[in-house]
């Protein structure tokens, strides 16, 4: 079977493209027929998200391994897209370059036949000019999830551990050892 994705830049101007690709192809075949759509140079890192309906980003699935046990955890390459998207579940979220963010929303749109002929990956639409910086992001903690218990009373003091006192004495140091 084909999928055929739609991969939406989340930006206010419509940019986006229409993409067919394989659905026993992976989260990495997609990646690489993402920036291919878009025109990236394919020198940054990048991941996908699971997501609910509503677009609320769920697990991360990296391009690579990056837990603290080698092979614990899985990448792109170890998700065949059949196996996380079907018709009840569409949406996926997509971020190229994690200086820059560039988010894309990622949904299936359709599940075809294979066209006679036709290779996949595949562009099918393009809409809309890739602008030169990725769009600002304003990110948003749901119920206080980032306060910070000393953030009302937080002064200087509270940061310099040497407040007053240029002894190391207290640590088991000497100033001078080496």
């Amino acid at each position: 079977m084909i999928y055929k994705f739609r991969a939406i830049l989340d930006a206010e101007e419509d940019v986006f493209r229409d993409i067919a690709i394989q659905d026993e192809d992976t989260l990495e075949d997609l990646h690489n027929a993402i920036v291919n759509a878009f025109g990236f140079d394919c020198m940054e890192m990048a991941s996908f998200y699971t997501c609910d309906d509503q677009w609320n980003q769920e697990d991360e699935i990296p391009m690579f391994d990056t837990g603290d046990v080698p092979g614990e955890q899985k990448i792109m390459g170890d998700y065949a897209l059949n196996q996380l998207l079907s018709e009840d579940q569409t949406k996926i979220i997509y971020v190229y370059d994690f200086i820059h963010m560039w988010t894309f929303l990622v949904e299936l749109a359709a599940v075809e036949e294979a066209e006679v002929g036709v290779t996949y990956p595949s562009l099918l639409f393009s809409h809309g000019l890739l602008p030169a910086a990725a769009p600002e992001k304003e990110f948003e903690a749901e119920n206080d999830d980032f306060y910070s218990e000393f953030e009302d009373d937080l002064d200087e003091d509270d940061l310099d551990m040497f407040s007053g006192d240029d002894s190391f004495e207290d640590f088991g140091f000497e100033e001078n050892w080496n």
